[in-house]
């Protein structure tokens, strides 16, 4: 009988003999990356993966594709990638061109030329516009797609960069403009600046010219806190400033003040969701919450004038009530109006609320499109400058996304939405159909789910099922082109799981599928897998489960604890090892999510779903690939690493993939992407039996 070295374990956790693939830039980490790659590629590459990748590159570079736009001023700005230019351009045009079938668009940066002439692997990631005169940018230029970034400040006028500019080096961070002259700056760059987290601690006012190594603290926090940051509220009628300084990923204490630091804090629960415009202000308790004698509803939505509420008032307004399966998703200001997003058992439904002196005044959005999938945004990237323009993004799994503008301000019927662009048909979608249902989890609590394939089955349809189920999240299923055109189109069905620690239902769903819930959100993904055999839609063996980041611990506790469900598994930029990870990059940041593993009431729950200590050697493991990038340095790379290595230790048919690029996410580029997703897929038919009888 072969001896298998099963260590980490869950009775000796912190006995790990593979450590040293933690090292990110190790060589003999970096080594057996490559050499496990290389292997999975001989394996699941060939004539099929490469047909893979090429449809989905060309589908990923369309140019007809709609380029999402937000407005500074009088331009629209948006940053496109395509085939000729892989790492992208930035660019801006106006609106009336916008509209247009083919818009002309304003070069301002060629990042491909410009990664060459620095001869840096820059990705972009993003750029902060200076609102007042709209002269000067300071982009954010990531090495390899990595939350780190470089800012570089930019003149929009002669589209070239600013050499004394205001220039920082690579960190996590962000910089707010006050004045064409003066930044506020939360970076971690600096000594004793960033959080155990990794993100900043302290707010600077960094002014022109100076060095911000030694520009004044204006707020700091702590290093065991998450970070802090802070911004210039334009919609005031004087300088606003906000300080938030934010102690865990529900919690933060918000201040208000001026340019030497917070002046006041503002007295609301602090996990509360909140935001200002004006003079009015919008909360959403996570809990319920009772002030002046009223108790408000968790996951209620109360409005009332900020400055009443400084001044000590606490008669807020009621707008939105939730219900059993009556959730509100989220709510933004435009131009003096409050827009809400809920689910009403799913399905997305939006009011409008305008308050004034004699109080709020409600309007149901009915003309935004039904889709079963539409998110609005407003058109203006800054606040102060909304003027009653969203754009509404509406889809449906089999249905491409289109893009409207609508106009808060018109009267109805007037204030239908006016189509602006829709996105090309991806793959063949005749014969499809989209249904609901719900399968009875563990504890009896029911979790729907949304199946898209063939009206008829025989039985043992190939299934790709996925979920995410953390942090709040929604999930409605949506116009995916890759599932589309790598499983839809062959034949197969795909499945979307609404499990418990998403957002869908409200603090109740989420709440019920973190700490030690995270457990019960793993025990209703595998109760959807096998809804699916009950119904006779498949056989366990033909369903192929995928995952990413928090969805990837969700793929890796269905290896170690309900392998009977699954034929293949596909686990991306994971967290895996639970015991180690809050001391692994921003894993420290997650604790209010999944718990802390240094306190022993916490430890209890989390080894029941740190799969990398569960797994054993002698159980029925179906396949699994685990794939991330070596830039990720918010999810360690460790995580799928060291997975990968303990089970093929142990002696089951793990596979491993890391990309050199990509942050968190599938690569830097459309290539690198397609490639990505195309080498999981093949993986996945292959491991199910689907490769002869499925694929074209």
């Amino acid at each position: 009988m072969t001896a298998f070295d099963c260590r980490p374990t869950l009775n000796a956790p912190d006995d790990d003999p593979y450590l040293w693939l933690e090292d990110v830039e190790g060589e003999r980490a970096l080594d057996w990356a490559a050499s496990q790659s290389a292997r999975t590629l001989e394996q699941f590459g060939g004539p099929q993966f490469e047909r893979d990748h090429d449809a989905l590159t060309a589908i990923f570079d369309r140019p007809d594709r709609i380029p999402l736009s937000r407005r500074h001023g009088q331009y629209l700005y948006n940053f496109w990638q395509d085939a000729r230019n892989p790492r992208g351009l930035w660019r801006r045009t106006t609106l009336a061109a916008y509209m247009k079938v083919d818009p002309q668009w304003e070069l301002l940066l060629d990042l491909d030329a410009l990664a060459a002439s620095n001869g840096e692997d820059w990705i972009w990631s993003g750029a902060s516009l200076e609102p007042k005169r709209r002269e000067r940018a300071v982009l954010r230029l990531s090495r390899g797609g990595s939350d780190a970034v470089v800012h570089r400040e930019f003149d929009l006028g002669s589209f070239s960069f600013v050499v004394d500019g205001f220039n920082l080096a690579e960190a996590k961070g962000e910089v707010n403009w006050l004045d064409p002259d003066t930044l506020l700056l939360s970076s971690a760059l600096g000594d004793g600046m960033a959080t155990r987290s990794g993100y900043a601690r302290t707010v600077r006012l960094w002014e022109r010219g100076a060095d911000p190594l030694t520009a004044p603290v204006i707020f700091e926090t702590g290093s065991d806190t998450l970070g802090v940051s802070g911004h210039l509220d334009r919609t005031a009628e004087s300088e606003r400033l906000w300080f938030v300084e934010q102690l865990a990923c529900f919690e933060k204490i918000v201040r208000m003040g001026d340019r030497g630091g917070p002046t006041v804090e503002i007295d609301l629960p602090r996990d509360a969701w909140w935001n200002a415009f004006g003079d009015w202000l919008a909360v959403k308790p996570r809990r319920a919450w009772t002030v002046g004698g009223t108790t408000y509803a968790a996951d209620a939505l109360i409005g009332i004038s900020l400055y009443s509420f400084l001044a000590g008032e606490r008669g807020f307004s009621t707008l939105f009530e939730p219900a059993e399966r009556r959730s509100l998703q989220s709510f933004f200001w435009n131009d003096g109006k409050l827009i809400s997003s809920y689910f009403s058992n799913l399905v997305p439904r939006f009011e409008m609320f305008t308050p004034g002196p004699k109080g709020w005044t409600r309007r149901t959005l009915d003309t935004v499109p039904g889709a079963n999938n539409v998110q609005l945004w407003s058109l203006d990237a800054e606040g102060h400058e909304t003027n009653g323009e969203v754009l509404v993004w509406a889809q449906d799994p089999i249905t491409p996304p289109q893009l409207s503008l609508f106009d808060l301000n018109a009267a109805p019927p007037l204030s239908a939405s006016l189509i602006l662009k829709r996105n090309p048909e991806n793959f063949d979608a005749s014969g499809l159909v989209v249904t609901r249902h719900e399968a009875v989890s563990i504890d009896g609590e029911m979790i729907p789910y949304t199946q898209v394939g063939p009206a008829d089955g025989n039985g043992d349809a190939p299934v790709h099922l996925t979920a995410y189920g953390g942090f709040g999240m929604s999930l409605l299923p949506s116009y995916n082109s890759s599932v589309g055109k790598l499983w839809l189109e062959r034949g197969g069905t795909c499945v979307v799981a609404n499990i418990r620690g998403g957002g869908e239902f409200g603090t109740r769903w989420h709440d019920a599928g973190r700490r030690e819930g995270k457990r019960l959100a793993h025990d209703d993904f595998a109760a959807v897998a096998a809804d699916l055999v009950r119904r006779g839609i498949t056989l366990p063996r033909r369903i192929a489960a995928e995952g990413g980041s928090n969805g990837g611990l969700l793929i890796a506790n269905m290896l170690t604890r309900y392998p009977e469900h699954f034929g293949a598994l596909f686990c991306t930029i994971p967290l895996v090892d639970m015991r180690r990870y809050p001391k692994l990059l921003a894993g420290a940041s997650w604790i209010d999510e999944y718990g802390d593993p240094d306190k022993a009431d916490d430890w209890v729950f989390l080894r029941e779903i740190s799969a990398y200590h569960g797994a054993t050697p002698g159980q029925p493991y179906p396949p699994i690939l685990l794939a991330t990038t070596k830039r990720d340095d918010r999810v360690h790379p460790g995580h799928a690493r060291k997975m990968a290595a303990k089970l093929q230790a142990l002696g089951y048919p793990a596979y491993f993939y890391e990309l050199s690029a990509g942050g968190h996410g599938y690569g830097k580029d459309n290539r690198e992407r397609a490639a990505f997703i195309a080498l999981g897929t093949n993986f996945l038919r292959s491991a199910i039996g689907w490769q002869a009888d499925g694929v074209r």
